[in-house]
């Protein structure tokens, strides 16, 4: 049984439809990267499983139960399994980095400090950051916020990162660092569900990819099946655009 399952799930923003029959499931430990046009609902996608769009259709199972997204506890627990990343950083400007990465599990999650700075200590290490600790987010380059943002999604322990076009904001020579970090993560078995656009590192570190257009799944499989032999006309035309560029 997959750990997590989207079946036929449907969402929109006010009256616009956005999602119009979404439909993936992933094991535990495995990477799903989200891949398709601008427009397609790749990050609605992810907005529906923290809970920040409510799906009009369809349904959530996650460790083999149902998802009541309509239940306000529920959703509460899903933000304590789920982490995102989005692509603008939204680092708290007056906070050094070390307390950036720790401010979440103290306050929300009220662990301990000495806890949450030795964790949040470890975290910035691993990501490369070790020695910018008491930095400000202004002072770093864009990749450097990027790495402490997942550092903070991290330190809430999730059982599944994801991850919103997380390099669209850098410059070109700011991706690699990001990447880098996201590999290390990979190696150690975090489950992810990738939005990106960079279809190497998708080929590189996914399990799985899944093509959207339109608000839906249109076909879904391993990477160098998915990309260099899908099997819809409308994959086909996408993956043929793109990796010609």
């Amino acid at each position: 049984m997959p750990y997590l399952e989207l079946t036929d799930i449907g969402a929109s923003y006010g009256s616009k439809p956005v999602l119009a029959g979404v439909s993936l499931s992933l094991e535990r430990g495995e990477i799903a990267s989200l891949i398709g046009p601008s427009g397609s609902g790749k990050s609605t996608v992810l907005r529906v499983l923290v809970g920040l769009l409510t799906p009009s259709g369809g349904s959530i199972r996650l460790d083999g139960k149902p998802i009541d997204v309509g239940n306000t506890a529920t959703i509460r627990d899903l933000r304590r399994r789920f982490a995102i990343v989005f692509q603008q950083y939204n680092l708290f400007q007056n906070m050094s980095v070390l307390r950036n990465v720790m401010i979440a599990p103290l306050k929300v999650k009220h662990r301990p400090r000495e806890e949450c700075e030795s964790e949040a200590r470890r975290l910035l290490a691993q990501v490369g950051l070790g020695d910018k600790l008491h930095a400000y987010p202004d002072q770093l380059s864009g990749g450097q916020q990027q790495r402490v943002a997942l550092a903070r999604a991290l330190a809430l322990r999730p059982e599944v990162l994801l991850l919103d076009e997380v390099t669209s904001a850098l410059d070109p020579e700011l991706v690699a660092e990001v990447l880098d970090a996201i590999r290390l993560l990979a190696a150690e078995g975090m489950t992810m569900l990738i939005v990106s656009h960079e279809m190497g590192f998708v080929r590189e570190v996914s399990s799985q990819v899944v093509f959207m257009a339109d608000g839906r799944t249109v076909e879904s499989g391993p990477p160098a099946q998915l990309l260099d032999n899908p099997r819809t006309p409308r994959a086909r035309d996408f993956v043929g655009k793109i990796l010609r560029h």
